[in-house]
């Protein structure tokens, strides 16, 4: 999801347009108050670990720096506060004065910025890697989510899984039955979401 925060109504429906032209969908907002009040709930990824890691979908934000009340730099500011820069990463569309604002916030994890006017296709090859580095980020949120839910045990058993290691070798390294490892293993495999050692290699990779 490509979110456009900017007050000027012709500005997002222009960028709304660039993006669906590259198949991508878009959201706009005329502030960046109603944009933190909505960003909650339609970023929020499944605590549980129970959403497919690789169903993850990426946001990105273009953001305008210059707008009444909250303004571009100060919604950035509430993103970074709420730890959600690295799975909503910032585009910031700047005018000529703003650079230096714009460039003090790349510093701080903004993922890049444009100065007016810009180049449309360039800007929209940035979305689309903004976008996969959401997703990747995301992934990672969703993977650490099922990792949490294993026990001591379990992530023992996985490590010895993921160094390549046999049931009977588990068992005898552990000093548990080989029949307690195949139901750990199971089980691992059932809270990570995975078929395999194979499959559980690499989404841990």
């Amino acid at each position: 999801m490509l979110h456009i925060v900017d007050d000027e109504d012709v500005i997002r429906d222009a960028l709304a347009w660039l993006a669906q032209s590259r198949g991508l969908e878009a959201r706009g907002y005329a502030s960046g108050e109603a944009f933190l009040a909505a960003v909650g709930s339609s970023v929020a990824p499944a605590a549980n670990g129970t959403q497919g890691a690789q169903d993850a979908q990426g946001d990105c934000v273009l953001l305008d720096v210059r707008m009444p009340g909250m303004n571009g730099v100060a919604v950035f500011d509430q993103l970074v506060k709420n730890g959600l820069s690295a799975r909503l990463p910032v585009i910031f569309l700047t005018g000529h004065g703003d650079v230096p604002m714009a460039v003090d916030s790349l510093k701080r994890g903004a993922f890049d910025f444009f100065e007016k006017p810009f180049n449309d296709n360039v800007l929209m090859d940035r979305v689309e890697e903004a976008l996969a580095a959401s997703r990747k980020a995301l992934e990672g949120a969703v993977v650490q989510a099922r990792l949490a839910t294993l026990s001591a045990r379990e992530r023992e058993v996985l490590d010895l899984i993921l160094a390549g290691m046999m049931n009977k070798v588990v068992a005898d390294k552990l000093g548990i039955s080989m029949r307690t490892v195949e139901v750990h293993r199971a089980h691992i495999f059932d809270k990570m979401q995975v078929k395999t050692a194979v499959e559980l290699a690499g989404l841990l990779k």
